[in-house]
């Protein structure tokens, strides 16, 4: 049986088109899950201009339940990256998805301010899906492809922020139109992608696999890993570099998915549903973006190392800063939606480029690194959030000192020095 799992080894090459093997079967199945994830963990974003009157909150009150939706995730990326390295990452999918659609179905029966903001803060657990999805592909690839398999499965999971607003208001749309009130079709609406998330935790028991030679327990991964928590990583001030990286750049897209829609009614104008259709495009960039991040990093790792990632990193994190500023500048919704795209574009690839550089920090705690970083992300949204509750910020203001603080990342990202004794390159050349 052994000899029969060891026959399976990480692939070399990404074809998006094969379905066929451990795999890309296990890459479809985790971009496809963390697609479910994020459509679940941000599917009352485009409803909040109903929820808010519905429910009578205020500017601060709709900024604490934005924190909340993030602030969550930072434990649990903490924790699921652990469970990755011990437990392996389809037993901990399987259990984050059960549990997660929970909040989700229920977030219905909330009829307070306080009420609400407790299930926003259940349902934030779900964005640790994030560090099982790129754990996983690391499993599943060879060094030399990680970043940008890496970067695909996190931008098509993250484009489910896109669809979840644009769908779900034709979604509420369509139930007001079966006879309920806005207050019960906000609520009904959210059943969807709780059982979503159901199906996808049967399918991802049913059909993946921990490594492309089986399950941990099949090959006793477990038993020949040391089981205590290496705190070594937290010396690493690369980690801290990454993770500050991903506070400004998956940091910012968490907070714009949860504000976009209510910036565009407020700002410019527009109803409910054309409010959702913007901020769902900005979402949609994730579907070659994030991976064009990571395409580019595979490539200028291979020949320059460490070094040409840790560059291309900063650089795309300063534009985003940049076209961050120009996006609050912005006077109509034409110049808006057009520096929106500009940064936009820039913060996925940042968010691609970080995650080509995570799986080689220490290849020993891949998990724990991941869920750091990733914890990071959030931790950057969680403070952006507060920009955004203040009565004295305006949100144009908040885009402004957001991206001001991203000019800054990028510069100290510029003197990270992320390579290793044994570089990137050198081990694209021994594979």
């Amino acid at each position: 049986m052994k000899s029969n799992l060891s026959i399976e080894k990480p692939l070399e090459k990404l074809n998006v088109l094969r379905f066929s093997g451990v795999q890309m079967r296990t890459f479809h199945i985790t971009w496809l899950t963390f697609f479910a994830c994020f459509f679940a963990w941000f599917g009352l974003a485009p409803l909040m201009p109903t929820i808010r009157v519905e429910l009578g909150l205020s500017k601060a009150q709709v900024g604490n339940t934005i924190i909340a939706a993030v602030s969550a995730t930072i434990v649990a990326r903490l924790l699921i990256g652990r469970l990755c390295d011990t437990w392996g990452p389809r037993k901990a999918y399987t259990t984050l998805l059960v549990m997660g659609s929970i909040p989700v179905m229920c977030v219905g029966l909330a009829d307070s301010y306080l009420s609400f903001l407790l299930f926003r803060l259940g349902i934030g657990v779900i964005g640790a899906s994030f560090v099982i999805t790129q754990f996983h592909t690391s499993m599943m690839f060879a060094p030399k492809i990680k970043g940008t398999a890496n970067a695909v499965a996190g931008g098509w999971g993250n484009l489910g922020g896109g669809i979840t607003n644009m769908l779900m208001p034709v979604l509420f749309a369509s139930i007001v139109g079966m006879g309920y009130t806005s207050g019960e079709a906000w609520r009904y609406a959210m059943v969807f992608p709780g059982l979503l998330m159901l199906i996808m935790a049967f399918v991802y028991f049913k059909f993946t696999k921990d490594t492309p030679s089986g399950n941990y327990d099949e090959i006793d991964r477990v038993k020949t890993q040391n089981k205590k928590t290496d705190w070594t990583v937290l010396q690493d001030w690369r980690v801290w570099a990454l993770s500050l990286s991903y506070a400004v750049c998956f940091g910012m897209e968490i907070t714009f998915d949860g504000v976009a829609a209510l910036h565009f009614v407020d700002n410019f104008g527009l109803d409910q549903g054309s409010a959702g259709m913007w901020a769902g495009a900005f979402g949609a960039m994730n579907i070659f973006a994030r991976a064009m991040g990571g395409i580019f990093a595979d490539k200028i790792g291979a020949k320059w190392g460490m070094k040409g990632k840790g560059w291309l990193l900063a650089i795309v994190i300063v534009l985003e800063g940049i076209g961050l500023m120009f996006f609050a500048m912005s006077g109509n919704l034409t110049m808006a939606i057009i520096s929106m795209f500009s940064f936009a574009l820039f913060l996925k690839m940042a968010n691609g480029a970080t995650y080509s550089i995570v799986p080689f920090v220490d290849e020993k705690n891949v998990g724990m690194v991941s869920g750091i970083v990733g914890a990071g992300g959030n931790v950057g949204g969680m403070l952006f959030g507060f920009l955004f509750k203040s009565e004295s910020i305006t949100y144009v203001e908040a885009f402004q000192y957001i991206g001001i603080i991203a000019v800054i990342v990028g510069l100290i990202v510029s003197v990270t020095k992320f390579k290793k004794t044994e570089d990137i390159a050198e081990k694209v050349v021994l594979t």
